[in-house]
């Protein structure tokens, strides 16, 4: 299945590849830093980072910002409100909010790969207010109720 979606490159990530790919099969795109010049995060530090690019989802649509797991895994930064939604409505520059959860500084180069965009449908919840809710087998045990294995 694919979704057609508008984009914008912005004056300061004019130069950056556009979102991408890495193979046949990826669920995301790849997001590049469109920062001026390097930064470093240090461990525990957050920051907003530019991608440089704004789009025009469907409607129905959303784009979820996600991390990417080599960064995680090797140096543990990861994208802080994972995921980060983005409305279809929504017509602003994406930004990443990245967090450096490591032990080591990271440091962050114009057109680095920083994180993943995620385009996927979405459904609209028709809300019914009610007394009761039908009873589960569950019921309402939660954070960990249903074991471990």
């Amino acid at each position: 299945m694919t979704t057609s979606v508008k984009i914008r490159r912005l004056p300061h990530g004019a130069d950056l590849p556009l979102p991408s790919y890495q193979s046949a099969g990826a669920a995301g795109l790849d997001l590049y830093a469109a920062v001026d010049a390097p930064m470093v995060l240090q461990p525990g530090e957050r920051a907003l980072v530019p991608a440089g690019i704004a789009i025009a989802l469907p409607p129905s649509t959303e784009a979820q910002v996600r991390p990417r797991s080599g960064l995680a895994a090797r140096n543990g930064v990861t994208v802080l409100n994972t995921p980060g939604t983005v409305d279809a409505d929504y017509r602003g520059e994406i930004k990443v909010i990245l967090i450096n959860l490591g032990q080591e500084p990271f440091g962050i180069e114009r057109g680095a790969r920083i994180a993943q965009l995620v385009i996927t449908p979405i459904a609209h919840a028709e809300l019914h207010e009610v007394d009761d809710l039908e009873a589960t087998e569950r019921g309402a045990g939660g954070f960990g109720s249903t074991g471990t294995k």
